[in-house]
């Protein structure tokens, strides 16, 4: 079967569908042809020049990334410039770019499920549900049977996040049962999660002034960083897209970025000596 990139965009569109971005966002095809045909996928968080080489040395001429490569209105594209060079490369080699985020940030089973399954969380329910009773909308509330130890719940973390280290603002709390969190930014979500009375909050980015609001407030944020907390969901969404084309019966490839590291990295003060 032949598979075009508006046969990819329908897909996401049932895993994700692109009316739950949020107003300000860009989803959806931002460079490329929906009617040129595809066989080979590459997924990213980020639209990096590293990505379309990898794209490049894969054969693919489709790339879904979760950040959007456009994000506001251009009004000019410079080559020299990050964003330029990404527009240059894509386009000289005819490599179609979708963005899918705040859409799968919203969707049930989106990027916060993800990391709430991982965690072993149930009874899911959205922070900011998009309407009552709804299971779509921003972040995610979800409980434990049993309260887990302060050690057990902190190994679940490490390992959902491929992880080694995390900052924490406020004390741990010796047993944890209700969580709040929110894959990505998540700092606007953390007077909300006191408003709850939960006993931690995972997410990323978190404010200055609003860690010392949890802080003082009694309530526990743990800030694992903006990559950690999302690139488990890439690895689902390329799942859920490889069923989808299992099902559709599509001959097509789809691999998760291997270059793709994460934009920060640990210095230590032992790491550089004076001469």
């Amino acid at each position: 079967m032949s598979i075009k990139v508006i046969n990819i965009l329908a897909a996401l569109d049932r895993i994700a569908p692109m009316h739950l971005a949020e107003k300000w966002d860009n989803v959806g095809l931002l460079i490329g042809d929906e009617e040129r045909e595809t066989n080979v996928l590459l997924l990213g968080l980020d639209p990096t020049l590293s990505l379309l080489d990898e794209a490049i040395t894969l054969g693919a001429n489709t790339i879904i990334t979760h950040h959007p490569c456009i994000f506001h209105p251009l009004q000019s594209v410079r080559v020299a410039t990050p964003t330029g060079a990404f527009l240059e490369k894509a386009l000289v080699h005819k490599i179609n770019v979708i963005g899918c985020h705040t859409n799968y940030d919203s969707a049930a089973a989106g990027v916060t499920d993800v990391l709430a399954n991982l965690l072993g969380l149930e009874d899911l329910l959205p922070i900011h549900p998009l309407s009552p009773e709804s299971n779509q909308g921003l972040g995610r509330i979800g409980m434990y049977k049993e309260s887990l130890p302060c050690g057990k719940f902190m190994q679940r973390v490490f390992a959902a996040l491929d992880s080694d280290t995390v900052q924490i603002a406020g004390e741990l709390p010796q047993n944890i049962r209700s969580v709040a969190l929110c894959g990505g930014s998540g700092s606007d979500l953390v007077s909300e999660a006191i408003y709850q009375e939960v006993d931690i909050y995972l997410s990323s980015e978190i404010k200055h002034s609003t860690a010392r609001l949890a802080e003082e407030s009694g309530l526990c944020v743990i800030d694992a960083s903006h990559y950690a907390t999302e690139k488990p969901a890439m690895k689902f969404l390329a799942e859920s897209l490889e069923t989808f084309a299992h099902e559709s019966d599509w001959d097509i490839k789809i691999y998760q970025s291997r270059s793709e590291k994460p934009a920060f990295t640990f210095s230590h003060k032992n790491d550089y000596s004076i001469e």
